[in-house]
């Protein structure tokens, strides 16, 4: 077993590097949130993809944009892929620092708002 796990091992590092992909970090969006906008455009071409993160009505959509086209441009640019056989092979938001705040409230007390971050990562893929 840990041969074909050595094996996969290998194979994963040959083609990470490969792949064209971009990172967004610190955004002030929860993760949650972005999770259900990366869920709708996980395994959809390029092209489609954008179609769908411009007419999404949630706050996450803009910066997750920003994040794909970022991909799309360090796969042009970097690897000589061309835009139209990209498609999105994974993409994650990862939980980022959490900024703390203090809510006052009656009797001298303080409720916590906890202002969550992510960390957003968009990696594409050629079409086979």
């Amino acid at each position: 077993m840990a041969k074909r796990m050595r094996e996969k091992t290998a194979r994963i590092a040959e083609n990470k590097d490969r792949r064209p992909k971009a990172v967004a970090k610190y955004i002030r969006i929860s993760p949650y949130k972005v999770r259900i906008v990366l869920d709708i455009i996980r395994g959809k071409g390029y092209r489609e993809a954008v179609a769908i993160l411009e007419n999404t009505p949630k706050s996450a959509s803009e910066p997750i944009k920003k994040v794909l086209m970022s991909a799309a441009a360090n796969a042009e640019n970097n690897l000589g892929m061309s835009k139209d056989s990209l498609f999105v092979a994974a993409c994650y938001a990862d939980q980022g620092p959490t900024l703390k705040r203090v809510r006052p409230v009656s009797k001298g007390r303080a409720y916590r708002i906890l202002k969550r971050t992510s960390h957003i990562t968009v990696v594409l893929d050629a079409k086979a």
